[in-house]
């Protein structure tokens, strides 16, 4: 029982909320949200494996790694909605059950194509089990507890994400490069019995239709998008970008009408326009982004330029899994005592010094501290940014949308991470392709390299290194040139991560509101709802 201020002033009693067996809930529902956690990231650390398998360009490397984000982050929306009207739990279920084929298909995949589709086919699975935990945390807890819950889960799932390049270089040392995606087989059996077991059903579910259409046109905007952003960058791929823009454009314009004439919309617009709502939107998708590009660009680089090998690539990131679970229940802390405001501005300070430190001192030679501190720098600023950016969205809409919250604080991770990994991936390969241009361009011997030699070159790293082995007495200058040019892609991605983290922070110092008119608007936000059943929304200034 507390107190809380409504927005004329007086004090009413509010009842904290938990279920029944809390603590194995809770379980239940991490353990189904680990699965889906730890399949985002396994793919990083294979990444130049799977080049090296399948002769990939660097465009394809992308696309594989983001394939599971994209999955995700188009259906999270729709498949939230659908959780919600049809059964949370119900979803869940059949979420882990899909996860399955997906893994085997990814793990035998004949061609990258084929594990390109396997990627989107596990994102998708993942869409209809990973929404489902965090809107059964917000419709089953309340008060203080939720914001411990949000906490743990966001810590662990980060944790979980970051371990995957870790599990994965472990493997890669022993067994085939798909093996990376059979890891989370037994873990997702596992999920399936305790959500079967220990989670509720239909706690605080709507009764209201499904807004199909909206959700078809949700697809088509995130999944336009963020192909035309990884096409941008290939040569001769011009026309298919500028058409997928197009798309996304067209989608996006529909989706607005549509959700302002709907009856019962996929995204209800009047609470997204809630100030605490969209600000902690889209300073999530930035920091959540932030976690998966740096993980998708270093771990190629500890790979290709330092030489890692993969479980070192992958150890190497510890320290950002460590801080990133010691940090974010302190977090939870700060949010309840200082404001989500001071919480977020404080987890992108880290995440400045973070990007700030890639660009200026990851070099050919660097030593291990050197990237340690980095993702030292990623994991305090993830852990502290994390929990106010989910909680702010949770904590703002009435539970009945609790869907609407879950799947919006999915897309700060799945749309952040898939938007992010697809710019610094274009970066990346635009960088890495000019640099090499221009290398070959001033080489003594520039007339003897073919064409279809310089394609392979600029193609990826591990084109470079199949070239390198044709000729081996040009291997030392290839490799060096490689590297070199590698190194000039990705100071362009974190070049562009530092603006983008600049842009969020400035977001939220100049719109998100002080810790005393954050909580005046989340009880008028709250006396709305149930007063009028969110059909207007509290002024704001």
């Amino acid at each position: 029982m507390a107190e809380t201020p409504t927005a004329g002033g007086p004090v009413v009693a509010q009842e904290w909320t938990a279920p029944r067996r809390a603590g194995l809930v809770l379980l239940a529902l991490i353990t189904v949200a680990a699965v889906a956690n730890l399949n985002l990231s396994v793919a990083n650390v294979a990444l130049p494996s799977i080049g090296r398998a399948f002769d990939s360009s660097q465009t394809t490397l992308d696309l594989v790694a983001v394939g599971y984000s994209l999955g995700l982050a188009a259906s999270v929306l729709y498949l939230g909605a659908v959780g919600d009207r049809y059964g949370r739990k119900l979803l869940l279920s059949l979420g882990m059950v899909l996860s399955v084929p997906a893994c085997l298909l990814a793990a035998y995949a004949p061609s990258d194509a084929v594990l390109f589709v396997a990627r989107v086919l596990g994102g998708i699975s993942a869409g209809m089990a990973y929404p489902t935990t965090l809107a059964l945390i917000t419709a089953l807890w309340s008060g203080p507890g939720r914001t411990r819950s949000i906490a743990l889960w966001s810590a662990i799932g980060g944790g979980v994400a970051a371990l995957g390049p870790l599990v994965a270089g472990y493997l890669l040392e022993r067994f085939w490069w798909g093996s990376v995606f059979l890891v989370t087989l037994p873990l997702a059996v596992i999920a399936l019995v305790l959500a079967v077991m220990l989670v509720p059903a239909h706690v605080n579910e709507t009764a209201e239709p499904v807004d199909n259409l909206g959700g078809i046109l949700s697809v088509l905007l995130v999944g336009a998008l963020i192909l035309a952003i990884n096409f941008a960058p290939v040569p001769g791929q011009g026309a298919l970008a500028a058409g997928l823009a197009v798309v996304a454009v067209a989608a996006l314009v529909a989706f607005v009408v549509r959700q302002r004439r709907a009856a019962a919309p996929l995204y209800d617009l009047h609470v997204a326009g809630r100030r605490i709502f969209w600000v902690a939107a889209c300073a999530g998708i930035i920091v959540f982004g932030s976690l998966m590009a740096a993980a998708f660009v270093s771990q190629q680089y500890l790979q290709n330029v330092l030489g890692y090998t993969t479980f070192e690539a992958g150890a190497a990131f510890l320290p950002a899994v460590v801080l990133m679970v010691l940090v974010a229940p302190r977090s939870a802390k700060l949010v309840e005592s200082q404001g989500s405001r001071r919480t977020l501005l404080s987890g992108y300070v880290a995440l400045f010094l973070a990007f700030a430190w890639m660009l200026f001192f990851w070099a050919e030679e660097s030593a291990y501290w050197q990237i340690a501190l980095a993702y030292a720098f990623i994991g305090i600023g993830v852990g502290l940014a994390g929990t106010p950016a989910s909680h702010s969205l949770t904590g703002s809409v009435p539970v009945q949308r609790a869907g609407m919250a879950s799947g919006t604080a999915d897309l700060q991770r799945d749309l952040g991470g898939a938007i992010m990994q697809s710019i610094f991936g274009a970066l990346l390969t635009a960088g890495y392709a000019t640099a090499v241009g221009a290398a070959i361009a001033t080489a003594p011997n520039a007339v003897e390299i073919t064409s279809s030699v310089q394609n392979q070159l600029t193609k990826s790293f591990a084109g470079a290194e199949s070239i390198a082995e044709r000729y081996p007495q040009y291997s030392d200058q290839i490799i060096a040139g490689a590297k070199e040019s590698f190194l000039a892609g990705a100071d362009w991605a974190y070049a562009a991560g530092l603006i983008a983290i600049v842009v969020g922070a400035a977001l939220v110092f100049f719109l998100f509101p002080r810790f005393d008119r954050e909580r005046q608007l989340l009880a008028a936000y709250g006396a709305e709802d149930r007063r009028e059943g969110v059909r207007t929304e509290p002024k704001e200034s």
